[in-house]
């Protein structure tokens, strides 16, 4: 996993390049940005239980028959699977937030979990639900303003969406 900074100089070295002004801008703005993306994983963080807890819960509620005999879920064992991945799919948004890169998702977490998914006859449409219940969550927690560092946060908003957004389409 490479973080913002090193990608941006791994690239242009490839190219034999100095960095350009827009490089240099957009690493600029990340370091300006760099209070309100910790304050953002502080918050998920430690909110991590209520957030997957709370978008189980609304799943279930949704699609009662996932707790249902026969459902994926149904089972105390299985039931802990559940929570346990989208434990996981959080713990690695939080990761590409710090990072301001998806690739320690996409690597780490979501190549190959559509496949296993459909091997262990997950309903990926089911997870992909409870990964965008995650996201709603998570952003209505980082995005309260009481007691963070000041400041737009439409762009890390944006971008802490399409994190989510992504591992809801890599298992859907």
């Amino acid at each position: 996993m490479l973080d913002a900074f090193a990608k941006v100089v791994s690239q242009a070295d490839a190219r034999g390049e100095y960095l350009s002004g827009a490089q240099l801008d957009a690493l600029k703005a990340m370091v300006a940005d760099g209070n309100k993306r910790i304050d953002t994983v502080n918050r998920i963080t430690s909110n991590a239980s209520a957030i997957v807890a709370d978008a189980a819960r609304a799943l279930f509620a949704e699609q009662p028959q996932l707790i249902a005999p026969g459902g994926n879920a149904y089972t105390s064992r299985r039931m802990a699977a559940c929570l346990r991945d989208m434990e996981i799919i959080l713990r690695y948004v939080t990761y590409a937030i710090f990072a301001g890169d998806a690739s320690v998702l996409d690597d780490r977490c979501l190549n190959g979990l559509r496949e296993t998914y459909l091997a262990l006859g997950t309903p990926g449409s089911s997870v992909s639900v409870g990964v965008q219940k995650m996201k709603d969550a998570a952003i209505a927690i980082a995005n309260d303003p009481n007691g963070i560092t000041r400041g737009d946060c439409s762009a890390l908003m944006a971008e802490v969406s399409s994190y989510f957004d992504r591992a809801a389409a890599a298992v859907g």
